[in-house]
C-alpha cells in the first residue's frame, strides 16, 4: 500500500511549511473545516484562486522556488503553486508530495510557444495529498478567472478523486495533453528541474546562467 512517510509532513528548504506566513495562510484558509478532506479542499481553492497563474515568470533560483516566495509575488507558475499547496498541506498536518509531467497546451498563446520554441511545457507541477488513506492528485495552477478567458471549466477538487487538466475545452477543442511523466518527489528536485529546462529550452540558457543556478543551490559545474 502506498502510504505516507514522515518526510511528507516535514518542512524542507523548498516546501517551507514551517514559515510563519505559510502557516498563517494555511490556517486562515481552513477555518470551518473539521476533517482532513475538508481542509484539503479549502486549501486547494485558496491556492488555485488566490494566486494568478503566470507562465512567463519561470523562477529558477532556489530561493525563488520556495513556497513562501509565492506569498511575496502574488502570482506564479504551475510549479510555484504546486509547491505552495504542498507546503500549506504539511502546515496543517496533511501529508503531501509533488509530481511532474510534460504537457501540451493546445490553446496556449503563440507568444508563449514562440518564447519556448516548443509546444511542450516541461515539468508541469502537480500536488499529491494523502487523504483518508490514499494519495489524491490535484492541479491548482489555473485560477478561475484565467479559465473563463480561455473558455475552459476550472478544475474542481473534492478531496477524493484526482483533479487533472481537461482533455478538451468547453467547445470540445483539444486543450491539454500529457505527453511524459517525470515521477513523484518528496521534495522539489531543483537540480533535476534545471536539467530538464536546459534540455527542453537550451536557447533560454547560457553557461553563466546555468552555473549561477547550480552554484546558488550549493553545487558546482566546471567548464
Amino acid at each position: 500500500m502506498d502510504t505516507y512517510k514522515p518526510e511528507h509532513l516535514q518542512p524542507t528548504f523548498y516546501i517551507d511549511s514551517d514559515n510563519p506566513k505559510v502557516v498563517a495562510f494555511a490556517e486562515k484558509s481552513i477555518v470551518g473545516a473539521t476533517s482532513e478532506k475538508e481542509k484539503a479542499v479549502k486549501l486547494y481553492y485558496a491556492v488555485r484562486d488566490g494566486f494568478r497563474y503566470n507562465p512567463y515568470n519561470l523562477r529558477m533560483k532556489p530561493a525563488d522556488v520556495t513556497a513562501s516566495h509565492l506569498l511575496q509575488t502574488g502570482d506564479g507558475h504551475c510549479i510555484d503553486k504546486a509547491i505552495f499547496l504542498a507546503a500549506c498541506a504539511r502546515a496543517v498536518g496533511i501529508p503531501s508530495r509533488l509530481e511532474f509531467a510534460d504537457v501540451i497546451n493546445h490553446i496556449s498563446s503563440e507568444k508563449f510557444v514562440e518564447t519556448l520554441r516548443s509546444d511542450i511545457f516541461a515539468m508541469h507541477g502537480i500536488t499529491q495529498l494523502y487523504i483518508d488513506g490514499k494519495w489524491v492528485k490535484c492541479t491548482p495552477a489555473f485560477n478561475k478567472e484565467l479559465c473563463e478567458i480561455f473558455n475552459v471549466e476550472p478544475l474542481e477538487f473534492d478531496g477524493d478523486m484526482d483533479s487533472m487538466f481537461h482533455e478538451f475545452d468547453k467547445a470540445d477543442n483539444k486543450f491539454m495533453e500529457y505527453v511524459a511523466r517525470h515521477g513523484v518527489f518528496d521534495d522539489f528536485p531543483h537540480t533535476y528541474f534545471v536539467a530538464v529546462m536546459v534540455l527542453n529550452y537550451p536557447h533560454l540558457f547560457n553557461y553563466e546562467r546555468l552555473r549561477g543556478l547550480l552554484v546558488e543551490e550549493g553545487r558546482s559545474i566546471s567548464a
